[in-house]
Parts: C-alpha cells; structure tokens; sequence
C-alpha cells in the first residue's frame, strides 16, 4: 500500500511539472510539426542544399526585431554563427523579452540575391528587383539567406 501511494505520488509530481513546462512555452504562428531538428551548424555549413526545404532549426534568441518583432536570430550550435527567421510582418510578432530563452522555428529556407548597388537596380520583364544582378554578373550581388518562418515555440523560462 505503502508502494503504491509512493508511486501515484510520483507519477502526479510529473503529470503537474509536464503540465507546468507545457504552459510555460509559447507556440507563435502554425506552430511547429516537422518531425526533425535541423543543426543550425549543418544548414549554414551548406545553405544552397536546403534551399526551398521545409526545415525546423532549434537555438537561443540572439536577436529579436526590436520594432515589429518580425524577425529573429538564432545563435547556433557553432559559435559565432546564428540563423534569421524571417515571419511575415503583424502574422507573427516576437517580444524582445524572448531574448536568450531557447526557440524551436519551422519554416522554409530561402536564398535572396540582393544587390550591392541598391540605387542602380532595375526591372526585368518580368519586375523582379534583382534583375540588376541578373545584368550585371554575381560580383554585383550576395546571397542572403534566411528560415521563412511559419512557426515557433518559445520555451518558457
């Protein structure tokens, strides 16, 4: 009997504690569903491979959009590297209080060639701002990389 109270003491300890960690995460946007974690290390040790990808990345908030709150940086599993999720602007908005709290984000990893000389860019047939890069060789531009964030959970503190 003795045993028995000892272990529904125990299972109702962790049914209230998994309860407590579960109401402490915050889920932004779809959330996340992708069934694996991506290192952050192994996507920017070769972006071009995870271009158009749905991807979930998982780090600390280095960086939080200060005024819409429509982007993040998550600090990788290297240091020195970290990771932008990018949301569309008022769908998601990330406080600047979840600095340093461990973020999971899904999303689709994108490349975006971006020119150097912003004043000088054109349109093609087709308007894409780009097209500057397009005439002018790669020299002229980078490519900037980022998660299109559709989802996120915030772990609580």
């Amino acid at each position: 009997m003795r045993t028995t109270t000892i272990m529904l003491a125990i299972i109702l300890l962790l049914a209230v504690g998994t309860a407590q960690a579960a109401d402490s995460a915050k889920v932004y946007g779809k959330g996340i569903s992708a069934p694996d974690t991506v290192r952050i290390s192994d996507v920017l040790a070769n972006p071009d491979a995870f271009v158009g990808k749905a991807i979930r990345v998982t780090g600390l908030a280095v960086g939080v959009c200060a005024y819409r709150g429509c982007w993040i940086n998550l600090a990788s599993d290297t240091e020195g590297e970290s990771l932008r999720v990018k949301v569309k602007d008022g769908e998601i908005v990330f406080p600047p209080e979840i600095m340093g709290e461990s973020v999971t984000a899904e999303g689709v990893w994108t490349a975006n060639l971006i020119s150097l000389k912003p004043a000088e860019q054109v349109k093609d047939g087709e308007g894409k701002k780009n097209a500057a890069c397009l005439v002018e060789g790669e020299d002229a531009c980078k490519t900037v990389y980022q998660l299109s964030g559709t989802g996120a959970v915030v772990a609580g503190k």
